[in-house]
C-alpha cells in the first residue's frame, strides 16, 4: 500500500464522506467510525452517511451520534461541497445505492479502501485494495501506525477493533494473522472492552432473531450428503416470527457449524422481486465463483449477491449453480 500517497490525499482535502454498503456490517461501520475520530483530531470537517440504518448490535459505535442516514433534504448541500468521499468494505460500488447516485451527481471524487477483489475497470478515482489483509480495519490499523501524529485514542480502536473481529470471527477463521493479534493488542492497551464489544454484536439478539433462526434450522436443506446447506427466508416467515431484515444477520455463518457443512447458504426474499443471497463456506470449497456469476461478489470463503426474481425462481438457479461449483473444485 503506498499509504504516503494515500495520506498526502487525504489530508489535502477539506471536507470528507464517510461510507459503506448497505446492510453495513461490522467492518464497514468500524472503519468509518474509526476514521472519523482520526479526520476529526486532523481538522477535517467529515460526516459519516450512510444509505442504511445502524443495526441495534453496533449502537455502542454511535455514542456521539456520528451515523446518519442519507437524506437529499438534509444531506445534498453539504455533499455538494465535498473533496472526497471514502467508501470502506463496499465490494461493489451499486452497493452504496443513493449515496452512490449523489456521489456521481456532484461528481465527488472517490477513495475505496477495500479487502474485496474489484474488477480492473474499477469506478474510484482512488482504489486502495488488498485481498491479503483479514479486514477493511486492519488496512487502516496499518494506515494510522505510519501516518498518525497522535497514538491511537479508545474511539479509534473501538472502530477498529470491531471491523477486526467481526471479519476474523471473533479471530477464529482462517484470515486471522499476526497483524488481527497486533491490533488486539494495541486496542486493549487503550482501554478497549473487548469482552463488551463481544457481547454487543453477538450476544445481544433479540427474541424475534431467535423465534426466525428456530423456523430456518427447522426447514435446513442438505444437499451433496451434508456438504451443502441452505435455507429461504420470506416475509411470511419474517411476519410470523415479529422479526425484521435485520434480523437475518449471522444466519449463513450459523448453519455452516453445522457439522458435515462446507457451504451454507440463504436465500433471502426482500419483498420488492429481489432476493439477497449470501454464501459462506468453511476454507474447503470457495463461494465467490458462484456470486460473481450471479453479480455479486466477496471473499473465497464469504460472498454475497442481489438476484432479481422470486425465491421460487432462484432457489433452483442458486442450488444448480454452488453444486456445479462443488463438483467442479471436488475434481
Amino acid at each position: 500500500m503506498d499509504w504516503k500517497n494515500i495520506n498526502k490525499i487525504i489530508s489535502a482535502s477539506k471536507r470528507i464522506l464517510l461510507t459503506t454498503h448497505e446492510n453495513p456490517d461490522g467492518d464497514g461501520l468500524g472503519s468509518a467510525s474509526a476514521m472519523y475520530y482520526h479526520l476529526q483530531e486532523e481538522g477535517i470537517d467529515c460526516k459519516i452517511i450512510n444509505c442504511a440504518h445502524l443495526q441495534e448490535e453496533y449502537d455502542f459505535l454511535n455514542k456521539d451520534q456520528i451515523f446518519e442516514l442519507y437524506n437529499s433534504d438534509e444531506h445534498n448541500e453539504w455533499l455538494r461541497q465535498c473533496d472526497l468521499a471514502i467508501i470502506f468494505d463496499v465490494g461493489d460500488f451499486k452497493r452504496l445505492r443513493k449515496i452512490k447516485d449523489v456521489i456521481e451527481k456532484y461528481n465527488i471524487k472517490t477513495m475505496n479502501i477495500d479487502h474485496h477483489p474489484h474488477p480492473e475497470n474499477h469506478p474510484f478515482t482512488y482504489n486502495i485494495v488488498d485481498i491479503k489483509s483479514a479486514a477493511t480495519g486492519s488496512m487502516l490499523f496499518e494506515y494510522f501506525k505510519q501516518y498518525r501524529s497522535r497514538p491511537l485514542t479508545k474511539n479509534i480502536c473501538e472502530g477498529i477493533y470491531t471491523a477486526v473481529m467481526t471479519d476474523t470471527g471473533s479471530f477464529r477463521y482462517s484470515n486471522t494473522d499476526k497483524t488481527c493479534h497486533e491490533i488486539a493488542i494495541a486496542c486493549l492497551a487503550v482501554g478497549v472492552d473487548t469482552s463488551k464489544i463481544y457481547q454487543n454484536v453477538y450476544e445481544s439478539k433479540p427474541q424475534s432473531s431467535v423465534r426466525l433462526l428456530g423456523k430456518i434450522i427447522d426447514n435446513l436443506t442438505f444437499e451433496n450428503d451434508g456438504i451443502f446447506a441452505w435455507f429461504t427466508i420470506d416475509k411470511a416467515m419474517l411476519d410470523s416470527a415479529g422479526a425484521s431484515p435485520a434480523d437475518v444477520d449471522g444466519f449463513t455463518d450459523f448453519v455452516r457449524t453445522i457439522k458435515g457443512v462446507e457451504v451454507s447458504v440463504m436465500i433471502f426474499e426482500n419483498g420488492s422481486d429481489t432476493c439477497r443471497i449470501n454464501f459462506r463456506s468453511k476454507g474447503k470449497y470457495t463461494v465467490n465463483d458462484v456470486a460473481k456469476a450471479m453479480g455479486g461478489g466477496g471473499h473465497k470463503f464469504a460472498a454475497g449477491a442481489i438476484v432479481r426474481g422470486d425465491k421460487e425462481t432462484i432457489i433452483p438457479q442458486v442450488v444448480k449453480a454452488v453444486k456445479a461449483s462443488l463438483k467442479k473444485q471436488s475434481v
